[in-house]
């Protein structure tokens, strides 16, 4: 049934392990009910994030904010009492309502000592390989240096992506671009029930389901509100996508106090937690495996085959003595001793072509031999699953 439990440990000790977290707000949460946006609340939710974020030690996390409210803001500032239908006007009110939804962001987190930065995405991003994996490149390195990105979807220029529960969806989508731990998605529900509580007065709280599980859609279900797109049936389907990564997912209340240093406190029962059935990097890994058509490969010298099957290590340009197929970078490649066995598989930080140009040179020699220098590693140790 929907709250079985993994066998190896609590699914709620995993949330208060979270290292990398992707917080989702919803329009209705921002723009308080559509009134506008709502500073105390955004400025409350900064708090809270540079808490976490300026923990000592092992309590400090990196933290990603998906924040809806660009056409529910620009709604109020050009007088609309509901949501537009057309394409254009959905379109105007988000360019007019992002100005004022990434400058409330920006103020409130530098009040708290947070560096922010504003991010558009479209699917389009998502779904080519090349700008996925400059989208993921960036974000890495804002988080590195200990911003916080600030992220929704580019209302203004998509053209189908505006639709029922996008930013749900888009949440999901940026815990597996970053290959997170967590995603909460704070709600005006403190919750997953059984059915909607505001209908049903027999509906129970679902505090810890499998993300993924049937039963959990069955319950779902119903439209958006007349200010936001999602109802909680995306929610569940956000948890199901983003478990393909390896993340939890946690539903709860974004008014409930302290809620994100709670939960990283360890506190449990906040919310529904919908916990991803493997953990991140088991579910990366398979996923590699598990690629049936590769379009290259690369062939190692015995010193570099060594350092990965033995000794774990990340895949050197230096160890590799020839280049076979063609491959783009972020595609799946075969990686081969000497002998042509396949030992592994791994996701490509470059080019077959480029490869070729990096075989046999140190990783100090990439800027020069390309123009430019993607990743020190042709493949990264996270990114290869010994076969």
């Amino acid at each position: 049934m929907v709250c079985s439990l993994p066998t190896d440990a609590s699914p709620w000790d995993s949330v208060h392990r979270a290292r990398r977290i992707v917080v989702k707000v919803g329009s209705s949460l921002v723009t308080n009910q559509g009134q506008g946006l709502d500073a105390q609340a955004i400025s409350e939710w900064a708090r809270q994030i540079s808490h976490i974020v300026h923990g000592a030690g092992d309590d400090r996390r990196e933290v990603i904010l998906v924040s809806s409210g660009a056409i529910a803001e620009g709604m109020k500032r050009m007088g609309l009492s509901r949501r537009p239908r057309e394409l254009h006007e959905l379109q105007a009110a988000a360019a007019v309502g992002q100005m004022g939804l990434i400058q409330m962001y920006e103020s409130m987190l530098r009040h708290y000592q947070l560096g922010s930065a504003q991010v558009l995405l479209t699917h389009a991003d998502l779904a080519d390989r090349e700008r996925y994996l400059n989208a993921r490149v960036t974000l890495l390195t804002l988080l590195k240096r200990g911003i916080v990105p600030v992220i929704n979807e580019n209302d203004t220029v998509v053209n189908d992506e505006i639709r029922f529960g996008d930013n749900d969806t888009l949440g999901a989508l940026v815990a597996n671009l970053v290959v997170a731990d967590l995603l909460v998605i704070l709600t005006d529900q403190n919750g997953f029930y059984t059915a909607d509580p505001r209908k049903d007065p027999q509906a129970r709280k679902v505090h810890l389901a499998r993300a993924g599980d049937p039963a959990l859609e069955a319950m779902a279900g119903g439209a958006g509100t007349n200010i936001g797109t999602g109802g909680m049936l995306t929610k569940i389907l956000a948890a199901k996508r983003a478990a393909r990564s390896g993340a939890s997912t946690i539903i709860a209340w974004g008014r409930e106090p302290d809620i994100l240093p709670r939960l990283m406190a360890g506190e449990h029962n906040l919310g529904s937690l919908l916990y991803a059935p493997m953990h991140k990097l088991q579910a990366r890994k398979q996923w590699i495996a598990d690629h049936l058509q590769l379009h290259g490969s690369v062939v190692l010298d015995a010193g570099a085959v060594r350092k990965i099957r033995d000794e774990g290590k990340s895949l050197l340009p230096v160890g590799i003595v020839a280049v076979k197929g063609s491959f783009t970078r972020g595609e799946v490649i075969g990686i081969e001793d000497e002998s042509g066995t396949q030992i592994a598989r791994g996701l490509a930080n470059y080019s077959a072509e480029e490869a070729r140009k990096l075989s046999r040179h140190s990783s100090e020699d990439i800027e020069h031999l390309l123009g430019y220098i993607a990743e020190p590693e042709m493949v990264h140790r996270d990114n290869l699953v010994l076969i």
